[in-house]
């Protein structure tokens, strides 16, 4: 959805504001695989098949961390690698995660602003019947395969947002939701101190695209986790979702063409439905929903 955004160029100043809680440290390095994501989809270096990852990526680094028998679950490509070695070198220098963030998005051409949620540390942990585990553990050790029973952010309480959070929040013209999973991606940083102060303050519209069509995500287990957190998959349980969690937030939900048949129950939920095509493999699609939002919103720019 940023990169749909990105592809507007300077018509759109563009913030992304990304979750941290999904963060770790992997020998001995700090890794921020959501905005590493982001920052590689902005700079054109994002691996499309993996959905992860840098294109054209080797493994060296990986093959011989095997060797010396080092846990290879959490795969590191060698370009990857680089990147969360220039991160690690910039916070032990005791620079913030906002500004070495900032410092390398520049350094890959990136125009757009992309902003950690907040310099505190936010881990998402992730309660099983196998008991809690860390986020990454969950997603990319067991494949996203256990059932959700239960989430919480460990360290949300002594953190909060940062000032450049904040000021972008309260300083934009539109606010998006991007169709990230509303429990794992959003909820951590909706649920940091200042967050939704803020949003409650701004001006702009909030805008949240969902992240189901017809009943099953658009990526990942979004899905699966509302069936198992008692909420039926689908764009009615997204409203219900946000409408419930956090009164007043969002102002519209945008919907795909083929979940036409909710647009009544989302909109008895308070939340206005807007209808659009929001399947965006390539790029052309994805600048196409941009400026869908923009015209629904009154800020069409063609």
């Amino acid at each position: 959805m940023a990169h749909g955004f990105a592809l507007l160029g300077e018509r759109v100043e563009l913030t992304v504001i990304g979750n941290t809680g999904d963060d770790l440290e992997l020998h001995g390095l700090q890794i921020s695989p959501d905005l590493d994501t982001v920052m590689y989809t902005l700079a054109g270096l994002a691996n499309e098949t993996t959905g992860w990852g840098v294109t054209g990526e080797t493994w060296s680094a990986a093959g011989m961390l095997e060797t010396y028998g080092e846990p290879t679950w959490f795969k590191l490509g060698d370009r990857d690698l680089a990147t969360h070695i220039a991160r690690t070198a910039r916070l032990r220098a005791s620079e913030r995660l906002t500004t070495a963030t900032g410092a390398l998005a520049q350094a890959l051409g990136v125009a757009a602003t992309i902003l950690p949620m907040s310099d505190e540390q936010v881990r998402t942990k992730i309660r099983t019947t196998d008991g809690w585990l860390d986020f990454q553990e969950y997603f990319v050790r067991h494949g996203h395969a256990d059932e959700v029973l239960e989430v919480r952010f460990d360290g949300i309480d002594d953190a909060h947002a940062t000032a450049e959070v904040v000021d972008a929040i309260e300083s934009a013209d539109l606010i998006v939701v991007a169709p990230s999973n509303p429990f794992l991606s959003v909820a951590p940083i909706l649920a940091l101190r200042g967050v939704l102060d803020a949003l409650h303050a701004a001006a702009a519209q909030t805008i949240a695209v969902s992240p189901v069509v017809g009943g099953g995500a658009l990526r990942g287990p979004a899905a699966d986790i509302m069936r198992s957190m008692g909420t039926a998959p689908g764009a009615t349980g997204i409203a219900e979702h946000y409408a419930t969690r956090y009164p007043g937030l969002v102002d519209v939900l945008l919907i795909d063409n083929a979940d036409a048949g909710e647009f009544d129950a989302v909109n008895a939920h308070g939340i206005m439905p807007a209808m659009a095509d929001i399947v965006i493999p390539d790029e052309s699609r994805r600048r196409q929903l941009a400026r869908e939002i923009l015209r629904i919103c009154g800020l069409a720019t063609d």
